[in-house]
């Protein structure tokens, strides 16, 4: 992990230069070290924050070390920011300064004199926290500390004692612009009226911009004049080559992309992601570090969870852009899933919502903002005039890990999969399973105990995103396998708590059907897909999975106009609906015959294709066979338990409410004969007649009662 970071401290090895700033570093060298008079010369590093001041001050201090000793300056480091804001700054200049002094034997006598000003400096009065040493003040401290000695007799010892000396002090402040203004201005009070000794230079390092604000109105003067009676030579740091700056950026993300998968990586889609937004926000060095180190920090733990070009325009965001970031995080609504009508309320309502974001995003960033965001989602695409994306994208969305997806999009912003979801990891091993039908299928049953937050089991997790990555994810030899053990333990995943909470929700009867579409369209053939289906339906022990399959077979062929639709659109041929009948209703009978058929759920629904597939008589005669014990009606009323949900604005939770239509088993008994039966069972209440069986005879019952609400069989014998 530790090569993935860029750290936030300056380079000191021009060899190590990257950015172009070893030609001024060196000229900068020169020029400190080379003044051509004894006075006091201040020489200013402008550039931006971030832009790479303390590594060309590092470089210059390199070239210093490598010049010959009789040009080479003594060097003090002063850092201002170190004693921000804890008060007299003149003071802890002048301690840092004799203890640099201090280390050379020639500058002894100069260090004597130093603590004389020292002296007077701890004792005089800043309410500000900082010390104003000059005009009549600054007089009368020194000649009080200094015995008989006059402010100018100290000051006049220092120079002389700086003159005899062969080399030059070069006094290197840098992170000037970190401190408060008042400390700013304190700062160059200090080097201007004190400390402006002969044979000493100064190197400052600031961002002019913050300077010239701080210093605006000291003494009268605009910040602008007031610097420029400071500073004799001024040198600017121009910003970093853009070019050299990618090239970095682009190093460091590879190695935080290593192992991405390929099919979550779109190189072109990254190309344009890159060049419409991302690059906009690398302009200086410390911005390059900032991205690359949140995202070392950040993807590791999502690897293969997220699409790699999102995710990196996401961080880019959170990054430089932190409010809309947390915007796109607290309302997903606005942001995932397809387009809405662009005739629709609701996509004024969502217009109005990005309208008011993107105005109050700079405007030097604005568009580069844009461009990220319909990039990412195409809802916003639609709001600013770009392409509309149906429904039928979502699953591709889902597949491909895209932020837009609102399967996904908790991904991006938690850094971890959702407790309970199935990672790609997880998915792969299990799916490593597949090559043995009983091992994936023990595996599928042990992920029907495991639940997730919301109530619903884990093999609803994993049946969603197997059925989105199959082509990816699934061998194909492992598929003959992968179907068999759907549908031979495919009826024990059937459980209440992945049943759908309306209309348009899934249950996992029909997960098992998208992922076998899936897996069926592996085959170039329909006539492949045939016979593997016919060998795993003649095998299976999974009868609602196996009848439903058929049924579904059949249904897709009647919608379509049978044979005038497009062979493409068929897992089968038509031809082959018979024998995959056949196969189904025998597997029914043999169900009955071997007295299983009671245990299967979706018993009413298994029922009706009997009867439709043979006769009404045969499913008829085995009920009255079934029926002809109190236990046995009461699981058979069990079979026809159904669940309804609702949710009023009152309640925190759904309610449940549970029927046994009497229409639904008409026409497999006599319902007012069931009913008396129901009552007497009731009245008598036997040991056995609990849980489910006596909420399936209380529910036909109060049903069958003509007061009550007679639901619509027509779902049932769909």
């Amino acid at each position: 992990m530790e090569s993935h970071f860029l750290p936030d401290t300056p380079l000191e090895d021009p060899t190590d230069d990257r950015l172009g700033f070893t030609t001024l570093a060196r000229s900068l060298a020169e020029a400190v070290s080379n003044p051509a008079t004894d006075d006091c010369m201040i020489f200013a590093l402008y550039g931006d924050w971030g832009s790479g001041k303390s590594t060309c001050v590092n470089f210059v201090l390199h070239f210093l070390e490598k010049k010959p000793r009789e040009q080479k300056p003594f060097v003090v480091r002063f850092n201002p920011w170190w004693f921000s804001g804890r008060g007299e700054l003149l003071e802890h200049f002048f301690r840092e300064f004799s203890a640099a002094l201090g280390k050379e034997p020639k500058f002894r006598k100069v260090v004597q004199v130093l603590g004389e000003l020292l002296e007077v400096a701890s004792v005089i009065p800043e309410p500000t926290g900082s010390l104003r040493l000059w005009g009549r003040t600054a007089g009368h401290y020194l000649q009080r500390m200094a015995g008989r000695k006059e402010a100018w007799l100290v000051r006049k010892e220092i120079r002389d004692n700086l003159l005899r000396q062969d080399h030059r002090i070069l006094v290197v402040i840098d992170d000037v612009d970190r401190l408060s203004a008042e400390e700013m201005r304190s700062l160059f009070r200090v080097i201007k009226a004190v400390a402006d000794f002969p044979k000493t230079s100064y190197l400052l390092a600031f961002d002019r911009k913050v300077v010239v604000k701080a210093l605006d109105n000291l003494q009268g003067l605009p910040g602008e004049a007031y610097l420029e009676k400071i500073v004799q030579v001024p040198f600017d740091l121009s910003l970093p080559d853009r070019s050299a700056l990618r090239r970095l950026f682009l190093e460091r993300l590879n190695t935080v992309l290593g192992d991405t998968p390929s099919d979550l990586f779109d190189r072109n889609n990254w190309g344009n992601v890159f060049w419409d937004g991302i690059d906009h926000f690398l302009k200086t060095m410390r911005s390059v570090k900032r991205l690359v180190n949140a995202l070392s920090t950040t993807y590791p733990s999502v690897r293969g969870e997220v699409n790699g070009v999102d995710f990196v325009a996401v961080d880019t965001i959170r990054v430089f852009h932190p409010r809309i970031y947390q915007l796109i995080w607290k309302n997903p609504d606005m942001f995932t899933g397809q387009s809405e009508p662009r005739t629709s309320g609701t996509m004024e309502e969502i217009k109005a919502f990005h309208d008011k974001w993107l105005e109050e995003t700079s405007e030097e960033d604005r568009e580069a903002v844009k461009k990220l965001l319909t990039g990412l989602f195409p809802k916003v695409e639609a709001v600013f005039g770009g392409t509309s994306y149906t429904g039928e994208y979502k699953s591709i969305w889902r597949k491909q890990c895209r932020v837009c997806s609102p399967e996904v999009f908790p991904v991006y912003f938690r850094f971890a999969v959702p407790q309970g979801d199935i990672s790609r990891a997880e998915l792969q091993t299990i799916l490593a399973l597949g090559e043995n039908p009983k091992a994936f299928g023990d595996k599928l049953v042990q992920l029907c105990t495991q639940h997730r937050p919301d109530g619903s089991t884990r093999v609803s997790a994993f049946l969603e995103r197997m059925g989105d990555s199959v082509e990816i994810d699934t061998p194909k030899e492992h598929i003959p396998t992968i179907l068999a053990a759907l549908y031979d333990v495919g009826d024990e995943l059937l459980v209440p708590e992945d049943e759908g909470r309306g209309l348009a929700s899934l249950d996992n009867d029909v997960r098992i059907g998208w992922v076998t579409s899936q897996l069926l369209k592996r085959y170039e053939t329909p006539e492949e897909r045939f016979r593997l289906l016919r060998e795993v339906f003649s095998r299976g022990r999974a009868l609602s999975m196996i009848v439903r399959q058929v049924n579904g077979f059949l249904s897709h062929y009647e919608r379509q106009g049978g044979a005038t639709a497009p062979e493409d659109e068929y897992i089968v041929k038509e031809e082959h609906l018979p024998e995959l009948k056949k196969v189904a209703l025998g597997r029914i009978k043999q169900a009955a015959e071997e007295d299983r058929l009671l245990e299967s759920p979706r018993l009413a629904s298994i029922l009706y294709r009997w009867s439709e597939w043979e006769n009404p008589r045969s499913p008829r005669k085995w009920v009255s066979k079934v029926i002809a014990s109190d236990e046995g009606l009461a699981d058979l009323l069990k079979g026809f338990l159904s669940r309804i949900y609702s949710h009023t604005i009152g309640d925190r939770v759904k309610r449940v409410e549970h029927h046994v239509n009497p229409k639904d088993l008409e026409p497999f008994a006599d319902v007012d004969s069931l009913a008396a039966r129901c009552k007497t069972l009731l009245e008598e209440s036997p040991s056995w007649l609990r849980d489910d069986r006596k909420l399936a005879v209380e529910k036909l019952l109060g049903d069958w009662d003509p007061r009550s609400r007679q639901g619509n069989s027509e779902n049932m014998r769909a």
